[in-house]
């Protein structure tokens, strides 16, 4: 069911709020658009399938509700981009999350996509061809429709195989905090602060004189990307503004005369790219960020932590980032605590994993301590 109607919407939308169950999944426009925007929003409950268009929406402050309604479970595959994007566009939080990929990942299973789910449970094969296509065109024709309807229609029944296979491996209580986690994902979500020059392969071998040109290559890309409405890929590409950093051609003919893709659209910007590099060459030399050093006692520490985690996970079966996920593996590391109040308060957010493994991980950090090598 396709809902682009306010009305239509409120009522589904309360309807749904007695669900015990839904699944939830998204699409957006992020290769067709400067900055991305949620375009369909799919839903289903254990009976029903449903196709909610934000775009033709003026208030979705009803369904923020039911997301954060810790009375309904929301079952999603890989939550964080859905969340983050939810979040961003509309301010939503979610409480009581079922994530179909952690749940898979910590049951040892090596291919973690929702295709792989439906090949292994239901020997269906899915079309891909609808993947990378533009969610923000209307009228969305049927098979779209029906491609995007699919990602939520067996994630229930996908639920709760993993669920019962979770409970009959002691796995459950794991499972239950990283799906807690996994709905914070957009307060401990850090935007990539980096320069966007410095996000491009290769350019921290440029000199700083060149790679304050790729900087105000990178600016103009931006700009003129804003403009536009369309991803700076789209725009240029990268290895392009790379090369042009490189070697600074200063005039339009000297650009043209490189061996570089897209020579119609090079053409294009000609002018504004020799404008760019001009101001590049200019402008003050500007160097890379530095990345903070590590002391050898964290590192001593982190090896150690490593290593056990390691050991643990080899005991118990499953992957080491089960036992301690990597972020909270380096909180461990940079916190350093000494003593069980203060990693009560590094591992607040995991009470399972604290309990199951905090004598051992302090002993750890206490054996590296004094030994200084890896245990």
């Amino acid at each position: 069911m396709f809902i682009d109607q306010q009305s239509v919407f409120d009522a589904l939308v309360k309807k749904l709020a007695s669900e015990p169950v839904l699944a939830v999944d998204t699409e957006a426009n992020s290769l067709f658009a400067y900055r991305e925007q949620v375009c369909l929003i799919q839903l289903s409950s254990s009976s029903a399938d449903y196709i909610i268009d934000p775009l033709s929406l003026k208030d979705l402050t009803s369904l923020g509700e039911l997301f954060n309604n810790p009375a309904v479970e929301k079952v999603f595959h890989a939550s964080e981009y859905d969340l983050l994007i939810l979040h961003e566009d509309f301010q939503f939080e979610f409480q009581n999350l079922f994530d179909t990929m952690i749940a898979a990942q910590i049951l040892g299973r090596k291919k973690l996509g929702l295709d792989a789910l439906l090949l292994e449970f239901f020997d269906l094969k899915v079309d891909k061809k609808f993947q990378r296509s533009d969610w923000g065109k209307r009228p969305i024709p049927e098979d779209m429709l029906h491609y995007a309807q699919v990602d939520t229609h067996y994630l229930i029944k996908i639920r709760h195989i993993l669920a019962e296979e979770l409970k009959k491996k002691g796995l459950d209580a794991i499972a239950g905090e990283d799906f807690a986690r996994a709905c914070l994902v957009y307060h401990n979500h850090q935007e990539n602060k980096l320069a966007p020059c410095w996000r491009i392969n290769g350019a921290r071998k440029l000199s700083p004189q060149k790679a304050a040109v790729l900087s105000s290559l990178c600016q103009y890309r931006e700009e003129y990307a804003r403009k536009i409405n369309k991803p700076v890929f789209k725009v240029l590409g990268a290895k392009t503004l790379l090369k042009l950093a490189e070697e600074m051609p200063t005039s339009e003919a000297q650009l043209m005369n490189m061996d570089l893709p897209g020579k119609r659209n090079l053409q294009r910007h000609k002018a504004s790219l020799i404008k760019a590099i001009r101001d590049g060459l200019s402008s003050k030399p500007i160097y890379p960020p530095q990345k903070a050093r590590l002391d050898n006692s964290y590192l001593v520490r982190e090896n150690a932590l490593r290593e056990w985690r390691k050991i643990t996970a080899r005991k118990m079966n499953v992957n080491s980032a089960v036992v301690l996920p990597r972020e909270l593996l380096y909180k461990v590391v940079s916190e350093n605590p000494r003593t069980w109040s203060e990693l009560e308060v590094v591992l607040k957010d995991v009470p399972w994993r604290r309990e199951k493994f905090g004598e051992e991980i302090l002993s750890v950090l206490k054996k590296a301590q004094y030994t200084g090598k890896i245990i």
